[in-house]
């Protein structure tokens, strides 16, 4: 498992706010997360308007999607997209990617058909990664064709120590379910899942080692992940009512029995004995998603400066000689 750090960031819920983004890069948080759809039923954001927001709105910490559903988007103008924030940013970005479905209207509204999203993601992955190497690219696919374009970030003025990070931002891939898995092992850079409690996770690791072993893949460098609703207050039954009242309307009749296995609330030093099974799990760096409608910075302080100082690896297995 690489990194013997924890690490946390934040996802910038529901909008991103310059006061916000500048009160989180004062704690000791290391990335900031928003994701957003194209046609949600709700009044929210899209993921690449909100990303540019971000890195306008930030300066030291790294700056992510979570998610960005990349089959909704073709893959040649995302990859222009994303490379330019990435170079405007000094290099910060990291780029969650999912494959969605749960409004399907969005895919039928911009021409994709929604059995096609998992294989065409992992087309538009190859090719976001083709022209991030830069120099001339020809791709024929089942999805997207191309002969002999190059792709040439953005240099802004005094970046010509920064810019884009080579080979481009990280693509890290977020899910739940086996083809997730194998997308992350095959083609990620790292995995970023949701909504799964710390036994789950760990069986997600297992499968994402095997599938990389199956394809000759090295998983050095690779970014283990958990993008995690949560609150952490002072009075622990505010933040158990918090993601009840957050989360809860979508498990029914008992939400925070249900809750409890995916959405840890509580005090500070409740919330970090749960954190420590993910970290047991393999999970080195979190997302904190405020699961509450108010007082979200005061979720994420907490979370950086009390809990994450309790957490630690595990120390590595010795096999006796």
């Amino acid at each position: 498992m690489s990194g013997e750090r924890i690490t946390f960031g934040a996802a910038a819920i529901p909008e991103p706010d310059r006061d916000w983004l500048a009160a989180v890069e004062r704690l000791p948080i290391d990335s900031v997360w928003q994701g957003g759809h194209v046609l949600p039923p709700s009044p929210t954001g899209e993921v690449i308007t909100r990303l540019a927001l971000m890195t306008a709105w930030t300066e030291r910490v790294r700056v992510g999607t979570s998610i960005l559903m990349l089959p909704l988007y073709q893959p040649v103008l995302v990859a222009k997209q994303l490379a330019d924030l990435d170079s405007r940013s000094g290099g910060r970005l990291s780029v969650g990617v999912g494959v969605g479905g749960e409004f399907p209207k969005e895919y039928e509204s911009v021409g994709v058909g929604l059995r096609d999203r998992g294989r065409r993601t992992d087309e538009a992955m190859r090719v976001l990664r083709a022209l991030w190497k830069g120099g001339p690219v020809s791709h024929h696919g089942e999805f997207f064709g191309f002969d002999d374009v190059e792709l040439r970030p953005v240099r802004p003025p005094g970046a010509e120590a920064h810019g884009m990070q080579p080979g481009g931002p990280p693509l890290l891939v977020s899910g739940r379910k086996a083809p997730a898995m194998r997308r992350a092992a095959r083609l990620g850079d790292g995995w970023l899942p949701y909504l799964m409690s710390p036994d789950a996770y760990a069986r997600t690791v297992r499968t994402i080692e095997e599938e990389a072993e199956a394809a000759g893949r090295d998983l050095a460098g690779f970014q283990w992940m958990m993008y995690l609703y949560c609150s952490v207050r002072r009075d622990g039954e505010q933040a158990r009512d918090d993601v009840a009242r957050f989360l809860g309307g979508a498990y029914g009749d008992k939400p925070r029995e249900m809750l409890d296995r995916i959405a840890p609330s509580g005090t500070p030093e409740e919330v970090a004995g749960r954190l420590q099974r993910y970290v047991d799990a393999g999970v080195r760096h979190f997302v904190i998603a405020p699961a509450a409608h108010t007082g979200t910075l005061d979720v994420v302080r907490l979370a950086a400066e009390e809990v994450l100082p309790r957490l630690s690896v595990p120390d590595p297995v010795r096999v006796a000689p």
